[in-house]
């Protein structure tokens, strides 16, 4: 009996590999995909702006890396306490206005520079739903969008659904631009799996609907635009409430290892798979806790996985292994 239905993917036609640079933007999904390419030794630079959901917040964030326009005191307000920007994540927030400007032009300048000779950038969209501002917004353009909503009073917002035309156009827009400015990037979307059920159900199919109908229509009429399906292999492929966390709304662990999995098949070659079992198997020995560590059994494990880290690093001059290598020495 079959109790999951599974589906071929489509691979990507740009592998990931270990030497290239990858940008992941979007919702909370996107971290956890990161976490993991961190783990496994790949070049990460994630979220510049924070979790963003919507493509109005994710397209103003590739173009402020693209301008390279940083941020004044102009561009921040004070809420509670704290100074925040309408465009970024409370990860960048800061009790002073020099703090939140410092994180966040910081950002922008680092994001600049990475996206430029970045191999792929994987954005992960979340909802179509937009909250704009009112008037009565602290530091506000009646009107734009908020990518986060900072715990502020709502009647500083307004709610609307974005429709599939002006995803397109605003979605489309951003990859002309991004393929001017850096032409060997390839695009790689998502659309997250986690339910936004606060929109209620069917506000969120709707939602989720709207996304995934714009990302195909890109996928067909541009170039270097890959769809890896993030997406149904939660709700079609696993389809199961104990594949999701309490809360209901986010996948748990085994769902997002799951889509790791598939993740790693559709877009990596061998070779990279191969790569990634000694760096697991380098991860599992970096994190061994001894009960004895002065054993002369211990201290033939640390040599023996001092030895594969050396040669592993030797190998692939590319990889990060200083902190393996610091570990296993010092601790001899």
């Amino acid at each position: 009996m079959k109790f999951h239905f599974e589906f071929d993917i489509k691979r990507a036609p740009k592998p990931v590999q270990h030497p290239q640079q990858l940008m992941l933007m979007g919702s909370c999904f996107t971290e956890n995909i990161a976490d993991k390419l961190r783990k496994h030794k790949f070049n990460v630079l994630e979220n510049p702006n924070g979790i963003l959901f919507n493509p109005v917040s994710v397209v103003e964030a590739v173009e402020s890396y693209l301008s390279g326009k940083l941020v004044t005191a102009a561009d921040i307000f004070l809420h509670n306490e704290t100074w925040h920007s309408w465009k970024h994540h409370s990860r960048y927030s800061g009790i002073t206005a020099e703090e939140c400007i410092s994180k966040i032009n910081s950002s922008i300048v680092q994001a600049q520079q990475y996206l430029k000779h970045a191999d792929h950038l994987m954005i992960t969209l979340g909802s179509a739903w937009l909250y704009t501002l009112t008037p009565e917004a602290a530091n506000a353009v009646p009107g734009s969008v908020a990518a986060n909503n900072h715990k502020a009073p709502a009647n500083w917002f307004r709610k609307r659904l974005m429709q599939v035309p002006e995803a397109v156009a605003l979605l489309g827009d951003m990859i002309r631009k991004l393929q001017a400015y850096n032409p060997s990037l390839q695009i790689i979307f998502t659309i997250s799996p986690v339910r936004h059920l606060r929109e209620g159900v069917i506000e969120n199919n709707r939602s989720k609907a709207i996304l995934i109908q714009a990302v195909h229509e890109l996928v067909e009429n541009f170039e270097q635009l890959y769809y890896f399906p993030a997406y149904e292999l939660v709700i079609d492929d696993l389809r199961d409430y104990r594949f999701y966390a309490e809360d209901l709304v986010h996948p748990n662990y085994h769902a997002t290892q799951y889509v790791w999995e598939k993740f790693t098949d559709a877009c990596m070659n061998e070779e990279t798979r191969s790569l990634m079992k000694e760096i697991a198997e380098l991860n599992l020995a970096f994190q061994h806790k001894p009960f004895n560590p002065e054993t002369s059994q211990h201290q033939k494990f640390l040599k023996t996985y001092l030895v594969k880290t050396q040669s592993l690093q030797e190998r692939y001059p590319y990889l990060d292994l200083s902190g393996e290598l610091e570990y296993f020495r010092d601790h001899l």
